[in-house]
């Protein structure tokens, strides 16, 4: 029925391999395992590293060079997320109000 190529049924079996033996890694140990202060100290700042390399490429490039106008839409909106977030600490607030301004931007003005 179908025509499976054992170099690729070879591949997604390692692959599962992989994933089980690294996702129960700390399973298979018999004595409690902590990470070291440092190693929990960095980790603390790794959600926020991780949004960042994310998002900033998306608010200032396009098509894999630098904005070169002021007159993008993301520009304003993205101010008045932040200016939102530092009023009322607010995530869905912040989403709400930088999609009031990149909209209108965007669609009516097509910045």
């Amino acid at each position: 029925m179908f025509d499976v190529d054992p170099w690729t049924l070879l591949t997604i079996v390692a692959l599962g391999v992989v994933t089980v033996v690294t996702r129960g890694f700390f399973f298979m140990s018999s004595k409690p395992w902590t990470l070291p202060n440092w190693a929990q100290r960095g980790l603390q700042y790794a959600p926020i590293a991780a949004l960042a390399a994310v998002v900033v490429p998306e608010i200032v490039m396009t098509q894999g060079a630098l904005i070169q106008t002021w007159q993008d839409a993301r520009l304003f909106a993205v101010a008045a997320g932040l200016a939102w977030f530092a009023w009322q600490r607010g995530v869905l607030g912040t989403i709400v109000a930088g999609m009031v301004v990149y909209l209108p931007l965007k669609i009516g003005l097509g910045w």
